[in-house]
């Protein structure tokens, strides 16, 4: 029971909800139903608000700023991901739980192939594309069979790092512009840092969960809240993931040559975007 004299007590965990038993492989450190029937993990839900609303504006952007469809693709299937999260965490149904972590496969394969076809001739590109997809197939086939989260999480962990290091080898070979290359370094340095700290957090949600447990109750809600580390979790892989792309927006405009027909843009210092120098908002800001 809190002991604060202006929150909430947490309730005794009820059990079965709205969305009735739990179907999925994994539960979390959040207590289910305790803030309402009809959301399983009320915190965890909630917060993939960072994540969708982050894809969306990336899709706006790369629309209005006139980028590839591979990145609206690619933003696309991230929102996917926050919505499946959202599904997950409310239902802790097994095909929400699918919903949430295939694409997370699947929308990482377009940078996959984005960064890896660079130079290639059209036809090696088209291989490229067909090896990815039978990786994912095989990858989503193995997971489906085995219905370990270690396999999902590995495979999706290989992935991004195969598309960060070889981002980074364009940066160092590709980038001789000493002021795009900092920029594009910041982007990057700023993501990992951001992505890596929702990791650190996910990871003591893990293992000192009983001991976050009695926090939250000690305090009650809705300061409890703020120790919900898988939520923080998705804010923070939201943000990193948004960085990523941004930094991916960029490297490509310049790979391509087109460099003189954008700018990259700080807002506020830390938030980053590409956008055409001919662009009428930014003209407007700017005046």
């Amino acid at each position: 029971m809190s002991s604060l004299p202006w929150s909430i007590s947490y309730p005794e965990p009820p059990g079965n909800g709205f969305w009735g038993p739990r179907t999925s492989t994994i539960d979390w450190c959040e207590e289910n139903y305790v803030v309402s029937p009809y959301v399983a993990e009320a915190v965890n839900t909630i917060t993939n608000g960072m994540f969708i609303a982050l894809a969306v504006y990336s899709i706006i952007n790369s629309v209005t700023q006139k980028l590839e469809t591979r990145f609206i693709l690619t933003a696309m299937g991230f929102a996917l991901v926050g919505i499946g999260s959202w599904l997950f965490h409310m239902t802790l149904q097994y095909e929400y739980q699918l919903l949430d972590e295939l694409p997370m496969i699947y929308a990482t394969c377009i940078p996959t192939w984005a960064v890896f076809s660079y130079a290639r001739s059209k036809r090696d590109t088209i291989l490229l594309g067909i090896y990815i997809f039978v990786g994912a197939a095989t990858l989503t086939a193995v997971y489906l069979y085995f219905k370990d989260p270690t396999i999902h999480q590995a495979g999706y962990a290989v992935l991004t790092g195969m598309v960060l290091f070889r981002s980074l080898y364009l940066i160092v070979t590709k980038i001789d512009d000493a002021a795009v290359r900092k920029d594009m370094w910041k982007t990057v340095i700023i993501g990992i840092v951001t992505f890596l700290s929702g990791y650190g957090l996910w990871m003591l949600d893990i293992h000192f969960c009983s001991t976050l447990r009695g926090a939250r109750r000690a305090v009650g809600m809705p300061l409890g809240f703020l120790l919900e580390l898988h939520g923080w979790w998705h804010i923070l892989t939201g943000l990193g993931v948004y960085y990523y792309l941004v930094f991916l927006e960029y490297l490509r405009v310049c790979l391509i040559g087109k460099q003189k027909e954008y700018v990259y843009i700080w807002d506020f210092g830390i938030f980053p975007h590409v956008n055409l120098k001919n662009d009428k908002k930014l003209e407007k800001k700017n005046n």
